[in-house]
């Protein structure tokens, strides 16, 4: 019998790969080969029922209403400029939060171009005299 050495290997590689001899290749164990990932179905948050009927729980309960967003400030004359989603009055309470904004205040001052105005409907742009700094993006609630 003759030892193959690695030039023995590569000439018998050669010889067959030229027949056309060559090996099948080697079948993967059980162990390397990869389960399919189950992924599991999360129920949904409970809603918390009040009258037999489901409610979210949204903003609404936590500052009030949802009635605009912040889409500008400017410092100088501290007045932010809000989009409303819903109808503000002048002497109605407010309440701004954000990231880093949070306090509450009565609307003394409201202006749509530049004209003073006592009430501002849904869809409208305004600007409010607030007294403290507001930023874009910044949620305006009534309580």
């Amino acid at each position: 019998m003759v030892k193959k050495t690695r030039f023995g290997k590569l000439i018998s590689k050669i010889k067959n790969k030229i027949q056309g001899n060559s090996k099948k290749p080697k079948k993967i164990s059980k162990k390397l080969k990869r389960k399919p990932i189950k992924i599991k179905k999360v129920a949904p948050k409970k809603a918390i029922r009040k009258n037999g009927k489901s409610i979210k729980k949204t903003a609404v309960s936590l500052y009030g209403k949802p009635i605009g967003e912040v889409t500008h400030y400017f410092t100088k004359i501290k007045v932010g400029i809000i989009k409303l989603k819903d109808n503000l009055k002048l002497s109605d309470s407010i309440c701004v939060k954000g990231a880093t904004t949070d306090f509450k205040q009565e609307v003394k001052s409201m202006q749509i171009d530049h004209q003073p105005v006592n009430q501002a409907k849904k869809g409208q742009e305004i600007g409010i005299l607030v007294k403290s700094r507001v930023r874009q993006g910044d949620g305006v609630y009534l309580p």
